[in-house]
């Protein structure tokens, strides 16, 4: 995945629905030709970043490199399904324009980066990802501010009350009294098992199953920023 810099390119970072659904067009505008891709990605965060991180569903080679305002040097190999694009700059409303082989290859996660700081509204496809932004997301907030934490999951489970009463009764489990305890003492990668664990019980497969089911997030995205 991320590598070594993963929790340094995520910190602070959370999800909006937002994430994977009108984004997309804004963020970035693919075009084909014959066996290649190229897709225009569009700096829309309203400030200068001085990199992109990319990650694929496959495996892909990278066969040309264009930027509008500015400059991003490779500083992955060409070939791979994770690359980075840094040590530069692109200004606000500045394009970075990649070409990769083969064309049925698509991002399945981008974020603009300031540093090794994730900058703007990450785009990503897989609940896997999601579980992952949570992970790291809740922990930097219990950090910053355990007040807000505890707040925020309050009126979590204040909005969804009787849906998460029968979820628990479901499963056999309190799911307040089996959170809590992880949320305000888990490193990120157990919140996110966690996660995932619940995920793969519900049989939820997809990120639409998670993020236009039956439980509101908005106290959670409120009180990370979005």
């Amino acid at each position: 995945m991320i590598r070594g810099k993963k929790a340094l390119l995520l910190a602070g970072l959370m999800v909006a629905a937002l994430a994977v659904t009108g984004l997309a067009t804004d963020l970035f505008v693919p075009y084909y030709y014959g066996t290649s891709a190229s897709w225009m990605f569009n700096n829309i965060t309203g400030t200068d970043v001085t990199g992109i991180h990319i990650e694929f569903d496959q495996e892909v080679t990278i066969t040309s490199k264009i930027e509008f305002g500015g400059y991003l040097m490779a500083v992955s190999p060409s070939t791979g399904s994770v690359f980075d694009f840094a040590a530069g700059e692109l200004v606000a409303g500045g394009t970075l324009v990649l070409d990769w082989e083969p064309a049925d290859a698509v991002p399945t996660y981008v974020v603009w980066l300031d540093g090794e700081r994730a900058v703007g509204t990450p785009y990503f496809t897989t609940v896997e990802k999601l579980g992952e932004l949570l992970g790291i997301g809740i922990v930097k907030v219990r950090e910053a501010n355990p007040a807000a934490l505890q707040a925020a999951f309050d009126q979590f489970f204040l909005d969804n009350e009787e849906y998460l009463a029968g979820l628990s009764e479901s499963l056999g489990m309190s799911l307040a009294d089996s959170l809590m305890p992880i949320i305000l003492a888990a490193p990120a990668e157990g919140i996110t098992n966690f996660f995932n664990t619940i995920i793969g019980m519900l049989g939820i497969t997809s990120l639409e199953g998670v993020t236009e089911g039956d439980v509101d997030w908005g106290a959670l995205f409120i009180m990370l920023g979005l």
